[in-house]
């Protein structure tokens, strides 16, 4: 029988997951829903999904999986529209970063035997669907939390399915998950997007911070150009183990506070230690949300066609460069350019290549 997946919501996750899909089962029926007609356009011309339905209807019956990909606020307000469209062997399953809602929605309209909730732990700030692509979950934790009623087949069928589109299945109790991502997800968005709203309001009229701002700035404060509304969803759901969290992380800045008023030197040293050394003890190679950056740096000269030489001798080596560009700030950072890649192959090539011709190299 021809597997037949659903998708309500086709963004950057449900895009990808799509895009999945049919890379490693190309002969999958993909049928989606998505408010935004000019996605579901985009999606059909690209092949990615075989029908386009313009309501949830008829379209969802006989699905092996139905996803909800919406925001988190609509993945709970979809259920009593998909409910009519569940079969005894179909999973449903959702892909928010956050899980207790849902649960006990799904509980409450006695659809337990269907559910599964799953959480791929890979992401981008960039989101829609025309920044989806098949990898993004590739090697990414996948996080799953299965309803007490569902059966132990179902959730190895799924937990199968997740590990054969190259993702690492976890499985998780739905408050465990919502206050382990509160912690290392949610927390980290907030306190960047306060970060540059405090540089912000603080900068001078000149913008001195904004235009001198360093690597380690833009480093923790990437993920705060990620979008608003998916944001705005999360904490509102997650309101109670985020309030937890954030008391616990004020208090933390207070006795920082606290040390470095009382010139606590030894405090102050041991902050900074065990902190550098259990970020040093995540695996480079981690499949969590944290990604590695191959990134080599170098010294050149500032003359016509520096860069263009290095990146001529990385191309005719079948390098492919992801960014490349002059470090002006290098408060934190070795190197004159820095040069990105999509791999770790590609960046320890590239080292040796480079300090062949004699560019003094710097690897992170």
């Amino acid at each position: 029988m021809k597997h037949k997946i659903g998708f309500i919501g086709m963004g950057l996750i449900g895009g990808s997951i799509a895009r999945a899909i049919r890379q490693y089962f190309p002969d999958y029926e993909i049928v989606a829903f998505d408010k935004n007609k000019e996605t579901l356009a985009l999606a059909t011309q690209e092949s990615v999904i075989d029908v386009a339905a313009t309501t949830i209807d008829g379209n969802f019956h006989h699905c092996s999986y139905l996803f909800l990909c919406a925001p988190v606020s609509y993945n709970t307000a979809y259920l009593k529209q998909v409910k009519d469209y569940l079969h005894k062997d179909c999973i449903l399953t959702d892909v928010g970063s956050v899980k207790t809602n849902i649960h006990q929605e799904v509980e409450a309209l006695g659809i337990e035997e269907s559910f599964i909730g799953g959480h791929p732990m890979a992401g981008s700030e960039k989101s829609g669907y025309v920044n989806s692509k098949a990898m993004l979950i590739e090697n990414a934790y996948f996080v799953l939390t299965p309803s007490g009623k569902v059966p132990q087949e179902k959730i190895a069928r799924y937990t199968e399915f997740v590990r054969s589109l190259h993702a690492i299945p976890i499985i998780l109790d739905y408050r465990q998950h919502d206050y382990v991502t509160g912690t290392i997800s949610h927390l980290p968005h907030i306190i960047a997007s306060s970060l540059v709203n405090f540089v912000r309001d603080m900068d001078t009229s000149d913008e001195l911070m904004k235009n001198l701002a360093a690597g380690g700035f833009k480093d923790i404060t990437r993920i705060a150009s990620s979008s608003p509304t998916m944001w705005q969803h999360i904490c509102l759901k997650n309101k109670e183990n985020i309030s937890q969290i954030l008391d616990a992380y004020i208090h933390l800045l207070r006795h920082a506070r606290d040390m470095i008023e009382q010139e606590d030197e030894q405090g102050i040293y041991d902050m900074f230690d065990t902190s550098r050394n259990y970020r040093n003890s995540i695996p480079v190679s981690s499949a969590g949300p944290i990604k590695k950056a191959y990134e080599v740096y170098c010294d050149i000269i500032d003359e016509t066609g520096g860069i263009a030489a290095i990146a001529t001798i990385l191309a005719s080596n079948g390098l492919n460069l992801k960014n490349i560009g002059i470090i002006h700030n290098r408060e934190f950072e070795e190197g004159v350019l820095r040069i990105e890649f999509y791999d770790e192959t590609s960046s320890k090539k590239a080292a040796e290549i480079l300090q062949k011709f004699r560019y003094i190299v710097y690897e992170r």
